[in-house]
């Protein structure tokens, strides 16, 4: 489709809105605005902004020359989404975060002042797509003061790197950022939350074999079950007659023998034997009771 094959009027009271949906106000109704190309969707669309800001917004008319102008400037949103392929994001998310972008710019726009549409879109397009990012790429959710401390982290960090060829401390990327050192280190900590592994992925071992991370970074911490028993166990020693606690603070807490311990009492060991059995075998019973 070539401009010379359309007619535009900028009369707004050449013609009224069709109830089918043709020409409104004596604009063609473009089938295919794909077909379009990129010469004639911008010397259209200088057309159509002339008539859009005479309009009153609301009205039929406005709406079918603003939704044309979204139709026909749906490649400058390709376009800026094309320069973060790199990013794990679907194409049609960033499209349709862009898209967002590029009806801001049609309601900001103002063809009096000279500048070409392209100009003045792309950078707000571009800039939507950027927060879509930064609010959903995150694994965890973060402040967005921390969001950007991390970004000029980042950068002050690189800066120092290439300068002295080494990392800097905390201190001198507080002094570089202008932030104290408790802001720098609380958003590094938060860096940790940009990006996250499944427990479930596999990672390669020393053996070659890919076990799950959830196997290699859970393991069993003995000193919980102790904490536990301890907690269970003491108001059961604490119902106990004092020798008996007696007897088992000398073996368990001093660890004292069984001779050592029937010396100190002035009993013999075999007493001393019997008594630990039957104290040990009695909170057995009340432990596993509770």
């Amino acid at each position: 489709m070539t401009l010379s094959t359309v007619s535009v009027s900028t009369s707004a009271d050449s013609a009224s809105a069709t109830p089918d949906g043709g020409a409104v106000g004596g604009l063609p109704r473009i089938e295919d605005p794909t077909a379009v190309g990129a010469v004639d969707a911008r010397a259209m669309s200088k057309v159509l902004f002339v008539r859009l800001r005479a309009l009153e917004e609301g009205t039929h008319e406005y709406q079918y020359v603003r939704n044309t102008l979204v139709e026909l400037n749906l490649p400058l949103v390709r376009y800026v989404a094309g320069r973060f392929r790199s990013r794990p994001e679907t194409t049609e998310e960033m499209v349709q975060t862009g898209t967002i972008g590029l009806i801001k710019a049609i309601d900001r726009f103002d063809p009096a002042r000279g500048v070409e549409f392209p100009t003045f879109a792309i950078p707000t397009i571009s800039g939507e797509i950027k927060r879509f990012f930064r609010d959903t790429s995150w694994s965890v959710h973060v402040p967005r003061r921390l969001q950007e401390l991390r970004l000029e982290l980042a950068r002050a960090r690189e800066a120092f790197t290439t300068e002295h060829d080494r990392e800097p401390t905390s201190a001198e990327l507080a002094e570089r950022v202008g932030v104290s050192v408790e802001e720098v280190d609380e958003g590094l900590i938060a860096s940790a939350a940009y990006s996250t592994v499944s427990l479930d992925a596999p990672a390669p071992d020393d053996e070659g074999s890919t076990p799950a991370l959830a196997g290699r970074a859970a393991f069993v911490e003995p000193g919980y079950a102790m904490t536990e028993n301890l907690v269970a166990l003491k108001p059961l020693i604490a119902a106990l007659g004092p020798r008996d606690r007696e007897i088992l603070t000398l073996r368990f807490g001093e660890e004292l023998t069984q001779s050592e311990i029937g010396e100190r009492l002035g009993i013999s060991q075999m007493h001393v034997s019997r008594l630990i059995s039957r104290t040990v075998a009695t909170l057995r019973v009340q432990l596993l009771a509770d």
